[in-house]
């Protein structure tokens, strides 16, 4: 895989799937058929990676898993001109990011901020709203809805709030809040913002660009 190098002070983390049938939003997929999920992640990608290309920030992409056939020295079309890295295997979503957090300060990032693909939400103002808040902050965090959260700023490796954590839930955000507060972390908060991860979640995001 490429590497990443030259990095700025800020460094943004994206992790991403690569869009595949039934490899993508398989909670949705329940609900709306493995397609019309399908189709929804890609309109969640554009939207992603179209906040992360007006944002002008360093980008790394992390993916879930080694796309076939993939020539690795060539960007992702869904991630035009970035570089881009495999997820490396691990227990949880946790220690993938710790160790994305961790290659990002290990190549000389001052401030890294990771975000997913299910928030529709995510501009590029609030992307760079985040790296300004780690100037006077050690933890800047994007709400989820949910209670997990869509966007987690570091200004160090802090191994605690990746660890002992029920991924995937409500728990999330409070024992992320909780790890901070318990380190003496000073912790920013970004405006609370909607993912999309089920049908539910879907009807919504419709039903609030329909207004």
């Amino acid at each position: 895989m490429p590497t990443v190098v030259d990095f700025s002070p800020n460094h943004l983390l994206v992790f991403a799937r690569e869009p595949v049938l039934g490899r993508v939003k398989t909670r949705l997929a329940v609900d709306i058929g493995p397609e019309a999920a399908l189709a929804v992640y890609r309109e969640l990608l554009g939207l992603t990676a179209t906040a992360v290309a007006a944002a002008q920030v360093p980008a790394t992409v992390w993916l879930a898993e080694a796309p076939a056939g993939a020539d690795p020295a060539a960007p992702r079309p869904e991630w035009p001109g970035l570089p881009w890295r495999v997820q490396p295997a691990a227990e949880s979503l946790g220690e993938r990011m710790s160790h994305a957090f961790g290659e990002a300060f290990a190549a000389g990032a001052a401030r890294a901020v990771i975000i997913g693909t299910d928030c529709p939400g995510l501009t590029p103002a609030l992307l760079r709203a985040a790296f300004e808040a780690l100037n006077a902050h050690d933890v800047v965090v994007g709400p989820a809805d949910d209670g997990g959260y869509y966007l987690l700023g570091l200004r160090e490796l802090q191994p605690a709030l990746f660890a002992n954590k029920n991924w995937s839930t409500a728990t999330v955000l409070p024992d992320t809040l909780a790890d901070a507060a318990r380190l003496g972390l000073s912790v920013a908060q970004l405006p609370m913002l909607h993912d999309v991860d089920s049908g539910r979640d879907l009807a919504t995001w419709r039903g609030s660009s329909n207004q």
